[in-house]
């Protein structure tokens, strides 16, 4: 892949087009990066639809937003990302509200250092970070796949480097470590995006997919870590060793809307490791770009969800 064509840029909310007439549905818009970006896209005019477990604050993220961006039309979803009921009468509620979709942005994530499990037995990190979008994804595609320039962006992380896919072991059951579990779930997301776009171009859709990662901020998505890890990244902020939460919504928001970006790119911060910084296209680890398992993670996500695509 070449990555220079962009090398020398400093994109920023300033860059983002009107979003007037465009609807975007945003997982875990309700904090961190996830309210950034929805917020970020109401002040640009898209009708904004946070899809959040828990709608008091969700509710409270509405208004937030809507002090920001008076006459913005946003609303909130209930989806449970652990639950695949959830999933599914979620997906009911949004097909039901919109004829269209030009917008998906995966960005709801969970990270845990013990194994949990979600609703449907799933290991929690696999279960909400992939198969709960998977399914989502999945569900809404006939509202997102007739429409022109529509796109579907599912964010990673630069943990996905230290993610394996062990077929043989997916839920983690034998051997589970917390941090390996959720590298796992993130490159994930990424074998998931890659094996989406090439479905998309093969069946002549019009929508893309594209992956982002934030870098490194401080966001609620440590909440259930142990205080040692908290305490490490209350540390990197003192450092000052990552960014902003506003800037590190930046890579999601370039994926979802600029007008040069394409299906299959990976859009991240290009500072220190990667960390920090204005987004860029970035490389993704060789296992992500590993298509037999790409293609055995959808199949194996087919089986475990129920959901199958209509391309």
């Amino acid at each position: 892949m070449d990555l220079r064509r962009d090398s020398r840029a400093r994109w920023t909310e300033a860059d983002i087009p009107s979003q007037v007439g465009r609807v975007a549905v945003i997982t875990g818009g309700n904090t961190g990066i996830g309210l950034e970006t929805a917020r970020a896209l109401a002040e640009r005019g898209a009708t904004v639809v946070l899809a959040c477990r828990d709608m008091e604050r969700a509710g409270a993220a509405v208004e937030q937003i809507k002090a920001r961006a008076p006459g913005a039309t946003v609303r909130a979803v209930r989806l449970d990302l652990g639950s695949l009921a959830s999933v599914r009468e979620a997906a009911g509620e949004l097909r039901a509200a919109h004829d269209r979709i030009d917008l998906l942005i995966n960005n709801a994530g969970v990270l845990s250092f013990k194994r949990e499990v979600t609703a449907d037995g799933f290991e929690l990190q696999l279960g909400v970070n992939h198969l709960g979008h998977f399914a989502l994804t999945g569900l809404v595609l006939d509202r997102l796949r007739d429409v022109p320039g529509s796109r579907v962006v599912t964010v990673s992380s630069l943990a996905h480097h230290q993610g394996d896919i062990d077929f043989g072991d997916l839920q983690s059951e034998r051997a589970f470590r917390g941090f390996p579990a959720y590298g796992r779930s993130k490159l994930a997301n990424l074998l998931f995006t890659y094996e989406l776009q090439r479905r998309l171009a093969a069946s002549g859709a019009k929508t893309i997919a594209l992956a982002a990662h934030p870098g490194g901020s401080s966001t609620s998505i440590t909440r259930s870590a142990p205080g040692w890890f908290r305490r490490m990244g209350k540390v990197g902020a003192w450092l000052r060793v990552g960014h902003s939460v506003p800037m590190a919504a930046l890579a999601s928001l370039r994926s979802a809307v600029d007008p040069g970006a394409r299906g299959g790119e990976y859009y991240g911060p290009t500072g220190l490791f990667g960390i920090t910084g204005f987004p860029l296209r970035v490389a993704s680890s060789a296992r992500s770009r590993d298509e037999v398992a790409q293609r055995r993670l959808w199949e194996e996500s087919e089986r475990l969800t129920g959901v199958t695509y209509a391309l």
